[in-house]
């Protein structure tokens, strides 16, 4: 298959790159620096470009199979919480995903999977109070943001799907899934929740439905890593 990775060089849109290229399947990278970080990588077709430009996006999207969405924000969450972020538009999640939605209609291209965060929407009141905490202190402008980034992917007539992973690492928590809000554990490594997102978007299961990403059964994380939960990518 043909797959877009939309924010490929984020630490989940990485892997989710690698999860495909390793399923054998033809990936385009898009990302404001994509030649940079897979220039030359067999498999990949970095284009440069800023999925909340539409020509940017339609150009991407024209050709492909299906398309991953794993945008973010980079920089520390407390930075972005105090002053903004630098380089990033506060609204990068629901303005790229509403550009890359509308280039799929033009195109006929039908498989959407969204990386979202746990805690948002139909899992809002599943969330641990200590997360709650985190969230409202710390990442309240990322919050809304995935919020209306899920109700945008909600009203689109795609074949979609909302992955929504807990607190993120860079460990090798490996991943467990459900539909029903359930995790097992409040954390999960990158890689493995690209894993999924590789999976879902060359298959067919869970159309239409939020699937939440945990890893091992243990401990919650510490305060540096509630801060790279929905803060980061």
């Amino acid at each position: 298959m043909k797959v877009l990775v939309v924010g490929a060089t984020g630490g989940t849109g990485r892997a989710a790159v690698e999860g495909l290229v390793a399923g054998g399947h033809e990936v385009t990278a898009l990302a404001r620096r994509a030649s940079t970080v897979f220039g030359g990588q067999a498999g990949v077709w970095p284009v440069d470009g800023d999925a909340t430009l539409a020509a940017d996006a339609d150009a991407a999207v024209r050709g492909q199979d299906a398309v991953v969405v794993a945008l973010g924000i980079a920089e520390s969450a407390v930075r972005v919480r105090l002053r903004g972020p630098a380089g990033t538009p506060g609204d990068v999640r629901s303005r790229g995903t509403a550009t890359v939605v509308a280039a799929m209609r033009q195109h006929g291209v039908r498989r959407l999977v969204v990386q979202s965060s746990y805690g948002v929407g139909e899992t809002r009141d599943q969330l641990p109070l200590s997360s709650r905490l985190v969230f409202a202190l710390l990442l309240k402008p990322q919050i809304a943001d995935h919020e209306v980034q899920e109700d945008v992917v909600r009203r689109s007539d795609l074949d979609w799907t909302l992955v929504q992973p807990v607190y993120l690492t860079d460990g090798d928590e490996p991943a467990a899934r459900s539909v029903d809000g359930s995790v097992e554990g409040m954390k999960v490594s990158r890689r493995a929740v690209g894993e999924v997102l590789a999976r879902l978007a060359t298959g067919a299961d869970d159309v239409g439905r939020c699937v939440s990403v945990s890893g091992a059964t243990g401990p919650l994380p510490g305060p540096d890593a509630s801060l790279r939960a929905a803060g980061g990518s």
